[in-house]
């Protein structure tokens, strides 16, 4: 098990905070609705809980960690629900094609940093354990 280099661990964070902050900013500066701007909203918070959960369940599974069927589904569900929300928001927006690109692009970046987050996450905690000699199973990993 080798730890995340540091670039790769800020490259992560970056992109997460990259895209949510442009995806938020462009909210904050739309003519939208505040109903439409809390949809958008909500859409990018459920996204990155149901990437960050899919991740989670994905790996758990890997390493041998009970995940239920029902679970690791709902995971699957929401991810791509949140992506079709999305989807289906911009799709029926009444917004020039760049803006609907700039937000799809802004959300797909921040799913992905948030993934790419919570792995690196993972991996530090992983590597810290086993650097320290505890045995296995000795300590839970808190993420």
């Amino acid at each position: 098990m080798q730890r995340p280099t540091g670039a790769f661990v800020g490259a992560s964070w970056a992109a997460l905070l990259v895209g949510a902050t442009v995806y938020l900013a462009g909210l904050w500066n739309s003519t939208m609705q505040l109903n439409e701007k809390g949809y958008y909203f909500t859409i990018l918070m459920y996204g990155l809980f149901a990437a960050v959960s899919l991740q989670k369940s994905v790996r758990d599974r890997l390493e041998g960690a009970r995940v239920t069927g029902i679970y690791y589904s709902l995971c699957w569900l929401s991810l791509l629900l949140a992506v079709l929300l999305l989807t289906v928001g911009l799709w029926n927006a009444t917004l020039p094609p760049s803006e609907k690109g700039f937000y799809a692009m802004a959300y797909l970046l921040s799913l992905f940093g948030s993934v790419a987050v919570q792995k690196n996450v993972r991996d530090i905690a992983l590597y810290d354990r086993g650097s320290t000699g505890l045995a296995e199973g000795s300590a839970p990993l808190e993420s």
